[in-house]
Parts: C-alpha cells; sequence; structure tokens
C-alpha cells in the first residue's frame, strides 16, 4: 500500500529571542528549539531557556538539545523543558534515565542501520534524521539523499538537514515524515529568525500536505 502524507508536524529549533517564539507560535508551529550545547552559534544559557520557555505557550512542545552533555546539566534545564533531543553519541540508558520523552537524532553516515537504531532506541519518542559531516553534531545546512529512510521504520521520523523554503516542500512529498526541523533554513543570522523564511516554510509544508501525491512502499 502507499503510504500517504498525513499532517506534517513542524519544529522550529535554535530559537533564541522572545519575538522569533511569537512568529513561531502564531503560524501555528508544533515545537520550538532550543540549543543547550554551548559550541553551537545558537546556543542559550539555562538562564535564558527559563525566559524563552516562560514565553512558550501551552500545546507547543519545548525541546532541549544536548550533546553528550553531564547529566547535571540536562537536569537543570529539565523543568523548562517538554522534551529532549539527543544530538551525540549517547547511548539508550543516557537517554532514559530523565523519566522525560525524548528522541535519537541520527547522521546519516554511510553504512547506517536505521532498522537496527530504531531497535537500539527503542525507548525513543521519534528519530531525527539528520546529515552527516565528520566533527559536526548537526547544524550543517547539508542535506542527504531521502531516498535512504526506509518507508516501514518501527519509530516516527522527523526530518532535518538543510532544509529550506525552497526544498521542505519536495522533501515531505518524497518522504512523508511525522516532521520536519529547521533551524539555517528560516534565519537571516545563527539563532536569529526571519518572519518571510519561517511563513514560506510552513506555507509549504501545509502545500505538500494536501497535494494529491503518494509515494509506495520502499
Amino acid at each position: 500500500m502507499p503510504r500517504a502524507i498525513n499532517r506534517t508536524r513542524i519544529k522550529f529549533c535554535g530559537l533564541t529571542r522572545a519575538e522569533d517564539i511569537a512568529h513561531a507560535v502564531n503560524l501555528g508551529v508544533d515545537a520550538i528549539g532550543f540549543v543547550m550545547w554551548p559550541k553551537s552559534k545558537r546556543s542559550i544559557s539555562v538562564e535564558q531557556l527559563a525566559e524563552l520557555a516562560a514565553c512558550v505557550p501551552a500545546f507547543v512542545t519545548r525541546v532541549g538539545l544536548f550533546v553528550d552533555q553531564p547529566a547535571d546539566v540536562i537536569e537543570r534545564c529539565a523543568p523548562f523543558l517538554d522534551l529532549l533531543q539527543f544530538h551525540g553519541d549517547e547511548p539508550p540508558e543516557a537517554c532514559q534515565r530523565y523519566k522525560m520523552a525524548w528522541m535519537k537524532a541520527l547522521r546519516m553516515r554511510d553504512g547506517v542501520d536505521l532498522h537496527h537504531e530504531a531497535a537500539r532506541y527503542q525507548g525513543a519518542n521519534a528519530l531525527l534524521l539528520d546529515a552527516y559531516r565528520p566533527g559536526v553534531p548537526g547544524g550543517t545546512g547539508e542535506t542527504f539523499d531521502w531516498s535512504r529512510i526506509p518507508a516501514n521504520l518501527a519509530k516516527p521520523v522527523i526530518l532535518a538537514g538543510g532544509l529550506t523554503p525552497g526544498n521542505i516542500g519536495a522533501a515531505v512529498q518524497h518522504v512523508a515524515p511525522y516532521a520536519v526541523d529547521v533551524s539555517g533554513g528560516i534565519e537571516v543570522a545563527p539563532g536569529e529568525k526571519d518572519v518571510a523564511k519561517m511563513q514560506a516554510f510552513v506555507e509549504a509544508v501545509t502545500a505538500a500536505n494536501v497535494a494529491p501525491f503518494t509515494l509506495p512502499d520502499v
């Protein structure tokens, strides 16, 4: 049977300003991502997280992005978050120790077996699939070959990696992901979002969802 495209959820990541959160919420975005990894150009402090998380209304998910960070850092952030996103080499037991919903990011390096990873991270609420560049945990601005994603993966797929208003329609139609995650593709500078790009991205996802198109199972 072909897999039909249902409503694709949208996560805007790397937000650092209250005004960008307000615009995202007004556009109907489902999740707001905060980068807590200090080496990122979009990172914020725990104090900033507390302030920005308070700007996010009910029914919009607050996501914290971490990369192989100490447990005490994550525990300090947890009260201001609804979902944890692990973007490093964290094993399953490290991800599930916080008794919170979580998802695991996987970089699509050569030879990665997504069925194996879905079984390994069976406690995850979703798998986020991102482009691979050696030494860089994410935010590369690069896409990967979407045909590498099997249609019958046991976990919901969140598609990331180089998404923009210009290519997101094709991405949604090709992959039919549960959700999409964008950061640099809607920015004017790292951590500063562009209102027009945010709106164009949401409109493109919406248009792709209602297009009369399905893909056969891979």
